[in-house]
């Protein structure tokens, strides 16, 4: 028997295979959804399993971890967030504080975002870009990341895409309820993050023209209506109490020239002279899809991916104005025949996004900031992604499933980065062991990051009383121990340390001779590995993973000229 005898059979079984799922899933699609959604969440479990609390995520139980509502509402204030996690944490911390417990919200949010995401990619788009979609959705590392962190992303993108969807059902079936329902996840959207400021912008100018060409009745319009004066004004509401007060709250700095203009966001804002305009929104474009894959390789042909799948939706416009409805679409609407209005949909988030990152107002690129831009991108990919595979389904499926395996297995490290093996609770029991085991008396010493950490597992996750009376420093009572945190470091180096170290001990009136625990946890936490090259401060470190150091300093002890210190 020869070889292409051999190979012929094996290929004529594949494709019966793949003919056979083609046909399993058309016959019963609600089963496969739920399979892969069911699946999807049991990843989400296992990633937000057995590591600890990142400082952000930390951060954020702290805030919600008052003893008042007042407290919290006050805290709240100076988290450059809207107050609805903040709050939903406060609730949840009931049911218990331990980090699976406390991410779960998320873990839920992020598993309804998927529903959702189905739901309204059906009433858009046919078969293989559905499946094709949701499997990226469901699958991809930022989506399963955004889902499994204490942050606002996951209730972000639920609630966003549960108003997409609403709208849709509205304006298909005039629906006036299904108007309100729209407006109501609205509404929490942009009490969840402010980048949903863009995604009503986008999701308004997106229902008046689809209501202008259908001349939607009045009900409806008159719901739409109720729902954009209640949205604006909870954007007028945050504007007033938070937004505008935020500067303070962070040394008065602005947002975009202050902690929004970090190493981390500083190239997602257009800075005139630095970059040429289109460069920039090409690069930092091609950076949303590097992000929203996790792979540099991967994410830039996805970018081109994109552009060819937003290419054929607006090219189908043309052609349905001649032979029919576009062949992605449902036939049965009938404004949806005319495909310039998906296109515009498609592409509006990533023009609304753009817009504001060019006037210094948001950061565009590939950062969690963005993330609101994630089922846009992937629904054109989808499109292009169909087009190649000739529209069959479970082949789509499987490529679906093998990129975001890919994308899993070999992420691209992008910063701020902390490695699941370096963040294993493991290493954080480890540390707080030795800490709790320190000789009675002796201070702590952290920055503003190591602190959010420190304190949520040495404390126990008990309400912590700082006190400020010490200009430039937070102190509290913690584990037996008292804890000093430069409150104007947020990150110590080699240089700010020894700057601050000096004021620390003169401050807080500490005698020569006395030791001093110092401990850095977080991002790029390399204060230990620097100093250690300076003899004269004789510090042995015990390290806990990449991202846990502890070390003893003693005061009056010899140091190095600063001038020789590293700054960054």
């Amino acid at each position: 028997m020869t070889i292409e005898q051999v190979t012929a059979p094996s290929q004529s079984g594949i494709r019966a295979s793949l003919a056979w799922l083609d046909a399993s899933i058309r016959r019963r699609p609600n089963l496969c959804m739920h399979f892969l959604l069911a699946a999807g969440l049991l990843v989400r479990l296992w990633h937000a399993t057995g590591t600890y609390l990142n400082p952000d995520e930390a951060l954020h139980f702290f805030v919600a971890n008052k003893v008042t509502w007042w407290e919290t509402y006050r805290a709240s204030l100076n988290v450059s967030h809207p107050p609805l996690l903040i709050f939903l944490l406060r609730v949840w911390r009931i049911l218990g504080t331990s980090e699976l417990m406390l991410r779960m919200p998320s873990i839920l949010a992020g598993t309804l975002f998927c529903w959702f995401a189905y739901r309204w990619l059906r009433m858009l788009f046919d078969g293989p870009v559905v499946w094709i979609a949701f499997t990226l959705i469901v699958f991809l590392p930022s989506s399963i990341d955004l889902s499994t962190e204490i942050r606002q992303y996951a209730l972000l993108l639920a609630f966003a895409m549960g108003s997409a969807y609403f709208l849709e059902r509205a304006l298909q079936a005039n629906s006036a309820l299904a108007m309100v329902a729209s407006g109501g996840f609205l509404w929490l959207a942009i009490l969840s993050h402010f980048s949903a400021f863009l995604f009503a912008g986008v999701l308004g100018v997106y229902a008046i023209l689809r209501m202008v060409k259908q001349r939607s009745p009045l009900k409806v319009v008159a719901s739409w209506e109720l729902g954009q004066v209640v949205g604006l004004g909870i954007c007028y509401w945050l504007y007033v109490t938070q937004i505008s007060r935020l500067g303070q709250a962070y040394g008065g700095t602005n947002a975009t020239r202050g902690w929004m203009g970090n190493d981390y966001l500083g190239n997602s804002y257009f800075i005139p002279g630095r970059v040429n305009p289109l460069l920039f929104v090409f690069a930092r474009t091609g950076g949303v899809f590097q992000y929203i894959f996790r792979q540099s390789a991967v994410g830039d042909l996805a970018f081109v991916l994109f552009v060819v799948g937003m290419v054929m939706i607006f090219r189908q416009h043309r052609a349905s104005s001649v032979v029919g409805p576009p062949s992605f679409a449902k036939p049965e609407p009938s404004v949806l025949q005319n495909s310039r209005y998906i296109g515009m949909f498609l592409l509006l988030p990533f023009v609304f996004n753009c817009g504001a990152a060019l006037v210094r107002a948001y950061p565009y690129g590939g950062t969690r900031h963005s993330s609101f831009l994630l089922p846009f991108a992937l629904a054109a990919v989808a499109v292009a992604i169909a087009r190649l595979l000739k529209r069959r389904i479970a082949l789509g499926i499987v490529v679906a499933l093998l990129v975001s395996l890919v994308c899993n297995l070999f992420p691209s490290k992008r910063l701020p980065y902390m490695s699941a093996e370096s963040q294993r609770k493991s290493n954080m029991t480890a540390a707080i062991a030795l800490l709790r085991n320190l000789p009675a008396g002796e201070p702590i010493f952290t920055d503003y990051q190591t602190s959010l950490t420190l304190g949520h597992y040495l404390c126990d996750q008990h309400p912590i009383e700082q006190d400020r009376k010490m200009a430039g420093f937070i102190s509290y009572e913690c584990g037996g121990h008292k804890i000093i945190v430069s409150a104007t470091t947020f990150l110590f180096t080699a240089r700010n340390f020894y700057d601050q170290w000096q004021v620390m001990v003169s401050e807080y009136g500490l005698h020569p001779g006395a030791k001093i625990c110092v401990t850095q946890m977080g991002w790029s936490t390399y204060l230990a590995f620097e100093l250690a090259n300076f003899p004269e401060f004789h510090i042995s470190p015990s390290y806990f993973g990449d991202n846990i150091q502890v070390f003893d300093l003693i005061v009056g002890q010899s140091m190095p000229n600063p001038e020789l210190l590293p700054t960054t």
